[in-house]
């Protein structure tokens, strides 16, 4: 009996122990990355930071390979992988601190997940879905200082720690149902007028159908069920509200969409 509740017991430690691995690798922890949170209204300005990082090679390669829809040519991006992998290699020699600005680390975060996601599916082209790869979300791929940051990780460990849930509006999974790829690089100098155009397009846009009594949204609104806020409480219907042309009533009926993970290829 001793031998068998022992045996119990060393399973469930594994398995504790698994479960806390991979809940870090898919995003739990900011896995040794600085965050901050924005304090109230996000500005855009590069004054109050120790560093600028220069991301103007990202924007040459999404004005060259995105369209105006956020659809990707990843034919093309593999053509110009030396560029896309000189450009990683600029992010990974950074090591972000608290000296950073929140405007710079936002900026910093979300082109290092946009760029890596590209990557993996440059890596691993043709496929038809990114979750027809081995671990995208979970794997460290994404080089800053000497470590290997998990694309999960960045979403959920950082990212969403940081007090602005339009980021939701600006990373792009490289799926159909994803927000569009933007096609210029996120700045300190700009970020808050980007997260607003990112968001205003994908609310009112077609991954969404509002009227006033009843809506059918994104599953991106499912998936984060808490990031949704209004004056500190959970408020999905208010925070549409903020963005959409069309208001929902307080007790409008929500219903989500299914996700379609295809690819965003052009």
């Amino acid at each position: 009996m001793k031998i068998a509740l022992k045996i119990v017991a060393i399973t469930i430690f594994a398995a504790t122990v698994y479960s806390c691995t991979l809940l870090s690798a898919a995003g739990v922890s900011s896995q040794g990355q600085p965050t901050k949170q924005v304090e109230g209204t996000l500005t855009s300005t590069t004054a109050n930071s120790a560093v600028n990082i220069d991301h103007s090679a990202w924007t040459t390669l999404l004005k060259k390979h995105v369209d105006q829809k956020g659809m990707v040519d990843y034919k093309g991006f593999q053509q110009d992988e030396i560029k896309l992998d000189a450009y990683l290699d600029m992010l990974a020699s950074k090591d972000p601190d608290t000296d950073w600005s929140v405007q710079e680390l936002l900026a910093f975060y979300i082109n290092l997940y946009n760029a890596q996601t590209v990557k993996l599916i440059v890596e691993n082209y043709p496929t038809k879905s990114i979750k027809d790869l081995d671990g995208p979300w979970t794997k460290g791929r994404a080089r800053v200082g000497n470590r290997n940051l998990s694309l999960g990780g960045l979403e959920n460990g950082i990212l969403r720690k940081m007090n602005e849930p339009r980021i939701h509006f600006a990373i792009n999974c490289a799926s159909i149902s994803c927000p569009k790829l933007l096609d210029e690089a996120y700045t300190a100098s700009k970020i808050n007028e980007q997260l607003e155009q990112v968001t205003k397009e994908f609310i009112n846009g077609d991954k969404n159908d509002i009227s006033a009594n009843e809506a059918e949204l994104s599953s991106i609104f499912k998936f984060y069920p808490d990031d949704w806020k209004v004056d500190g409480k959970v408020n999905i219907t208010g925070y549409i509200n903020q963005y959409s042309t069309t208001k929902l009533n307080p007790k409008a009926n929500l219903t989500y969409k299914n996700y379609n993970w295809g690819l965003n290829e052009q």
